[in-house]
């Protein structure tokens, strides 16, 4: 019974209730707002930046690319010679 009366005691301003989520949603918005401006800001940067370079990017991790499959093939043979010299001993 006590329990009941505590609860009942409790009030609420609904109109600060409602002016505090009204502040909430409209800072929400705005930090969004915020992020949106920042990421397009930098994808604009990052695109004149690759555009400025002498060799694209996509070139240059197509090179990567075929440098480690270069060495992973010579490491491949390399272990296969080993493996074959160490049988037949």
């Amino acid at each position: 019974m006590a329990t009941n009366q505590k609860f009942s005691q409790f009030r609420v301003n609904r109109t600060l209730l409602i002016t505090g989520a009204a502040m909430s949603g409209f800072g929400a918005v705005l930090a969004l707002t915020g992020t949106v401006i920042v990421v397009t800001t930098l994808a604009s940067a990052g695109r004149s930046w690759a555009q400025q370079m002498e060799t694209p990017p996509s070139a240059m991790a197509a090179k990567a690319m075929q440098q480690a499959k270069a060495a992973s093939l010579a490491g491949l043979e390399a272990w296969r010679t080993e493996s074959r010299a160490a049988s037949s001993n």
